[in-house]
C-alpha cells in the first residue's frame, strides 16, 4: 500500500497561523517544533513547563512566554505535547485534561500514549500525530537551511471537521511539506517505531556492534583494530545505504564486503533471529512492552537506570576515547 504524501502545496499554512499554540516541553523537539513554527509565521506561541524545569531559562532566552501547563492549555487552541511518553499518563489526567475544552486540537510527535490508552482524549477535540522523522537540533539545521524532513501525519479523531488540515499546517510550518508528509495512523507510527527502535536502530544495532566488537577482541586481535572494523567504518556503510539504497551502497564497496555480506548476513540475522523479531512485534503490538515501560517508570525507571549504569564505560567507549585521544594529540602536534 502506497501512503498519500502532501506537500506545501498541499497545506495552508493560514490555518496554523490563525491558531493560539502551546508547546508542552522545551527539549529536543519542542525547542525545534516552537522556533520553526514561530519562523513560519506563528506568532501566537506560548511554551508550557513545569516549576523549576531546567529548560525554562532557554525558552524564555529563545522569546517564548512560559508559562504552566494548566494556564497554557486554558488559553490555547492546538496543543503540541512534546514531553517523554512516559509522562503523558499523568501529564493529562492531572493537567491537560481537565483544562480541555471542546474543538481544541491535541497534537502529538508519537503515538504511543494514545494507541496504548494512556491518554484517553474526549470526544470533542481533535488529535493529531504529527511526527517530523528526526532528531530535534538536526530538524531545526535543515529547515534553517531552507530544506525539510519527512513527516508522518494521521488524524485520529475529527471533532471539528477541520483536523486533518490543522495536521496538515502544523506540519508544513515545521518544514515537512518542503520534503514530504505521508498520511498514516497512529497504530502504524507507534508500533513500527518501537519495532524498529528495539530491532535495529538502538537494541539490534548495539548488540550487534558489541558483540561483534568482544568476539574480535576475545579472539586476540587489538581492541583498536576491533572498533574500526565493528563501530568506526557502520557509519560509513549506512551513510552508503542512506543514500543510495541497497544495491545501490553494495554496488560502493568491495567485491570481497559484498560476496562476504551475502554468505555471512543469512548466518548471523537467520530463522532464530526473525523468530525473535516476530516475539518482539507481538510485545509491542500487544502492549506488553509499554505496561514494562510504565510499571518501571512508575517505580521511580529503577530498571533503566540500573541498565544505564551497567553500559556506562563499556569497552567500545573506553576505545573510542582512547583514539579521540590520539587524534587530540595529531592536532597538537600541528
Amino acid at each position: 500500500m502506497t501512503l498519500p504524501v502532501y506537500y506545501d502545496r498541499d497545506c495552508d499554512l493560514a490555518v496554523i497561523r490563525g491558531k493560539r499554540l502551546l508547546v508542552i516541553g522545551y527539549g529536543s523537539q519542542g525547542r525545534t517544533q516552537a522556533l520553526n513554527a514561530r519562523d513560519s509565521g506563528v506568532s501566537d506561541i506560548r511554551v508550557a513547563l513545569k516549576p523549576g524545569s531546567a529548560t525554562r531559562d532557554k525558552a524564555a532566552a529563545d522569546g517564548f512566554e512560559v508559562v504552566t501547563v494548566e494556564e497554557g492549555v486554558q488559553w490555547a487552541e492546538a496543543i503540541v505535547v512534546l514531553t517523554s511518553d512516559e509522562a503523558h499518563q499523568a501529564l493529562f489526567r492531572d493537567q491537560v485534561g481537565p483544562n480541555l475544552r471542546a474543538g481544541q486540537a491535541l497534537i502529538f510527535a508519537h503515538g504511543l500514549s494514545v494507541n496504548f490508552g494512556l491518554v484517553k482524549p474526549p470526544a470533542d477535540v481533535d488529535v493529531l500525530l504529527v511526527s517530523p522523522k528526526g532528531i530535534g537540533p538536526r530538524i531545526r539545521d535543515i529547515y534553517e537551511a531552507g530544506e525539510g524532513v519527512f513527516c508522518l501525519f494521521a488524524v485520529q479523531q475529527d471533532a471539528t471537521g477541520e483536523a486533518k488540515a490543522i495536521g496538515l499546517s502544523f506540519a508544513a510550518a515545521l518544514g515537512c511539506g518542503r520534503k514530504g508528509i505521508l498520511e498514516t495512523t497512529m497504530k502504524a507510527e507507534c508500533e513500527s517505531d518501537l519495532f524498529g527502535e528495539q530491532v535495529v536502530l538502538c537494541g539490534g544495532t548495539r548488540e550487534l556492534v558489541t558483540t561483534a566488537f568482544e568476539t574480535l577482541v576475545a579472539a586476540g586481535y587489538p581492541r583498536e583494530v576491533a572498533w574500526f572494523e565493528t563501530c568506526y567504518e557502520l557509519k560509513l556503510v549506512v551513510d552508503l545505504l542512506w543514500e543510495r539504497g541497497m544495491s545501490g551502497g553494495f554496488e560502493k564497496i568491495s567485491n570481497t564486503a559484498e560476496y562476504g555480506a551475502y554468505l555471512t548476513g543469512p548466518r548471523i540475522i537467520g530463522d532464530a533471529s526473525k523468530a525473535a523479531m516476530d516475539a518482539v512485534l507481538k510485545d509491542v503490538q500487544s502492549g506488553d512492552f509499554v505496561r514494562a515501560l510504565m510499571a518501571d517508570y512508575d517505580a521511580g525507571a529503577v530498571d533503566l537506570k540500573r541498565r544505564r549504569a551497567v553500559l556506562a564505560d563499556n569497552a567500545l567507549d573506553q576505545t573510542k576515547r582512547y583514539l579521540d585521544g590520539v587524534a587530540a594529540a595529531a592536532n597538537d602536534n600541528g
